[in-house]
């Protein structure tokens, strides 16, 4: 069974950081291209950034370039997704997903709150 777990949401100012990780379980993480995707409220969601499965390739929304650093630790099984110089537009619920064959696999999210 394919589990994410995202941590490290919370309530910050604008131009503070967060630093958000999911863990996951049930698949061979190192073969997976992982995502984080953002939703604030009422808006559709947003794809945020994407890391390859070495961790080689990176690729991040406009909205967050320059901001925001994904990375990944194969041995732990962990994405995590830094945010830098946060803005109140970053609010909303972040998820980490993959997809394998079709099939999306999303954690449950976490909350960012960005207040000013």
């Amino acid at each position: 069974q394919v589990q994410l777990v995202e941590s490290g949401g919370g309530l910050v100012q604008a131009g503070g950081s967060l630093r958000l990780s999911c863990v996951a379980s049930g698949i061979t993480f190192s073969t997976y291209a992982m995502y984080w995707t953002r939703q604030a409220s009422g808006k559709e969601r947003e794809l945020v950034a994407r890391i390859s499965q070495d961790g080689a390739g990176t690729w991040y929304a406009d909205s967050v370039k320059g901001r925001f650093t994904i990375s990944r630790d194969n041995a732990k099984k962990t994405v995590s997704l830094q945010m830098n110089s946060l803005k109140l537009e970053d609010t909303g619920i972040y998820y980490c997903h993959t997809v394998r064959l079709g099939t999306n696999y999303w954690g449950q999210g976490t909350q960012v709150t960005v207040s000013s």
